[in-house]
């Protein structure tokens, strides 16, 4: 080893000890002094687990939560901003040593939990064993838990065993997938508005997790190499912004469901969000110092001090997380309006039953989902940033894609968010309206905007052998999974048939009643439905070239399955899920078989439309392809001195005089 590694070596393990003690010993602080503030570990009026697991839990938490956000952060980081070889595998190092410490420290963490949910003390018994198996298994916060560990074990195993970029992109995915299972804990789990609750959550703790993780592993792998190191900064600025603004959306969406009136920002709860939030506001300002100062100073050559801002900058995280870890343990507010027994509605999704539907609620009642504003919204602003970027190349792009895409971004922001949202776990044909609307008029809005030629075109290839949002788009769609879904024919099977496979199969079920099934069923939706649009009219590249009499026959195919699928669901006698529809004790609208009917008559009859609309383009699609080829042919006509005509001509004269021969 040479002296130059050796210095590395003891460099890096230095940054190593001091950014461990920093977030270590901050989030204790910050953790001790919340749950003081909070009264989080003040002694149970039943059951009290005594004081070890009382402050042992949080702690456990707390380790937890940051090994987490270093593991993530670091994969995410080094999927996306570092190159091959020795960042790639300093970054792997860190995800490694991180998710370790995640295994142990969730282990700890599961373990007192259920010390403290039971009230029991460790035993070496069979009862005990027996019961903390039952927790893991059948009951939901175990389960959660439970999980968690399984990704832990998974990516300490997998963060050994692989190197490369896409490896990284993998474990990336796997380990923000990790989070949801916590963001279905705590105070998320038992809100009334579950589905903003789980989702914001899960939003703050990506935003965290990239964050806090990808800062601290940004200060380990920083060098000597300013021109580096400004490349790095550059892009983990990015992300950093992206993850102030989800951190700050989610967290006021957390705390707007959680206080029920003005003066709840007095309790306990409330000072340690007023805490957070002024915690947040001294990070924003370490970010706008990272772009509006440091980046600059670097663009100019001159050189400072990274760890002067990324250690104070880590500390303020470490105490944020120590007070979000004591406000999970904190009591929220009570809400003051008098109790009143659960409703059937209530009782079976948790919500109370909308007013009845009528055609003014479908534009005024609106049901935020947070995840899908933010994926809508994010979808129209970068769409724009890429238009803009052409633009100030020089290049132009056309106004019809800009606004299609736009349309159809409102359309899936309307879907998932308005009256469709709100109604479409109490009527069968509000959800049928949703489902059509995701499979069908949405990806015929998005697919003409041709967002992979925009992004290939807008967005720079890198050189420095790392992969940016440009390489990982074209590595997926070129991959054989990708190959093999947007083939026509297997599109528009997985299209028609997963109409059967969803209705009559318990997923159905499991996406009206789980709230990572109904996530699911968006996803789904709107994948197959883009995956059959391109296939048959998409502007993007593909790599299956089909004759258009294929593609009217599928469009053709498809639309009779619909009629198929919706005149069964109105011949239908019995209802698909008898015990949800029909016992959300309505006492408006039509009887849910009849609602069933229209559901049935609504895919049959608006999922004609979009077809329709299909059926247009690959017609118009087909003409223009007849006239480019004609155009070609004159031209190579011109190129030849119309040498193919005179050919032609003397085949003719040749056979009139073979027949005057005869």
């Amino acid at each position: 080893m040479t002296l130059t590694e050796q210095v590395q070596i003891r460099s890096l393990n230095s940054r190593l000890v001091t950014s461990v003690y920093l977030l270590g010993g901050f989030g204790l602080a910050a953790v001790i002094a919340g749950l003081v503030i909070g009264g989080g570990a003040a002694p149970a009026q039943f059951g009290d687990p005594g004081a070890v697991v009382r402050w042992g839990t949080p702690i456990a938490k707390l380790v937890m939560n940051l090994s987490i956000a270093v593991t993530v952060g670091s994969l995410i980081l080094g999927a996306f901003a570092v190159s091959r070889g020795e960042e790639q595998r300093k970054m792997l190092n860190v995800a490694a040593v991180s998710s370790a410490l995640w295994l142990m420290s969730g282990i700890l963490y599961f373990l007192m939990t259920y010390l403290s949910a039971s009230g029991l003390g460790i035993a070496f018994t069979q009862e005990f064993s027996e019961g903390l198996w039952l927790f893991a298994t059948q009951i939901e916060l175990g389960s959660a838990l439970a999980t968690n560990l399984v990704f832990a074990a998974l990516l300490s195993l997998l963060t050994l065993l692989f190197i490369g970029t896409r490896s990284l992109g993998i474990m990336a995915g796997l380990a923000a997938l990790s989070l949801f299972p916590l963001a279905e804990t705590g105070h998320a789990s038992s809100d009334a508005n579950h589905a903003l609750a789980v989702n914001s959550m899960l939003l703050h703790l990506v935003g965290i997790s990239i964050w806090v993780g990808g800062l601290f592993s940004l200060y380990l792998i920083w060098t000597s190499n300013s021109k580096r190191n400004l490349e790095l900064l550059l892009r983990y600025s990015s992300l950093a912004l992206a993850a102030f603004a989800l951190v700050g959306i989610s967290g006021l969406t957390n705390s707007s469901i959680r206080l029920y009136q003005p003066s709840d920002i007095f309790t306990p709860y409330g000072q340690l969000i007023l805490i957070k939030l002024a915690l947040l506001i001294v990070l924003g300002v370490f970010g706008a110092r990272y772009r509006l100062r440091d980046i600059k100073l670097m663009k100019q050559g001159k050189g400072f001090k990274f760890w002067r801002i990324a250690l104070p900058e880590l500390a303020v995280m470490a105490t944020v997380m120590g007070f979000s870890t004591a406000l999970a343990r904190t009591a929220t507010p009570i809400d003051e309006v008098p109790f009143s027994p659960p409703t059937p509605a209530q009782i079976l999704t948790g919500d109370k039953l909308p007013p009845e539907l009528t055609p003014s609620v479908w534009v005024t009642l609106w049901d935020i989902d947070i995840l899908w504003f933010l994926i809508s919204l994010a979808g129209i602003f970068f769409y724009l940033a890429g238009v803009r970027r052409l633009r100030q190349r020089g290049d132009s792009w056309n106004a019809g894609r800009t606004a299609s895409w736009i349309a159809g971004m409102l359309v899936l922001l309307y879907v998932t968010n308005g009256a469709p949202n709100a109604y479409h776990e109490f009527l069968f044909s509000v959800h049928m309206v949703g489902h059509m609307m995701l499979s069908m008029l949405v990806p015929v809005l998005l697919v003409p905007g041709a967002p992979v030629t925009l992004l290939s075109r807008a967005v720079r290839a890198r050189k420095d052998d790392s992969w940016g949002p440009r390489e990982w788009v074209l590595w997926a769609v070129h991959t054989p999974f990708s190959k093999f879904v947007s083939h026509p024919i297997v599109a528009a099977i997985n299209f028609a048939v997963s109409l059967v496979l969803f209705y009559y199969t318990p997923l159905f079920r499991w996406a009206n009643e789980d709230h990572l099934g109904h996530q699911w069923m968006i996803a789904h939706f709107l994948f197959a439905g883009y995956m059959f649009v391109q296939a048959v009219v998409g502007v993007d590249p593909t790599p299956h070239s089909v004759p258009y009499p294929l593609k009217l026959v599928l469009l053709i195919g498809t639309m009779a399955f619909h009629a198929f699928f919706g005149v069964a669901l109105m011949s239908d006698n019995s209802l698909l899920l008898a015990d949800w529809y029909g016992a959300m004790g309505r006492e408006w609208g039509v009887d849910p078989l009849r609602d069933q009917a229209d559901g049935g008559a609504i895919a049959w009859g608006i999922g004609e439309f979009p077809t329709l609309i299909l059926t247009i383009l690959v017609v118009y699609q087909w003409s223009k392809s007849d006239d480019r080829e004609r155009k070609r042919k004159d031209r190579a006509s011109d190129n030849t001195g119309n040498k193919d005509l005179e050919d032609y001509n003397q085949m003719f004269k040749k056979l009139n005089e073979y027949d005057g021969a005869r």
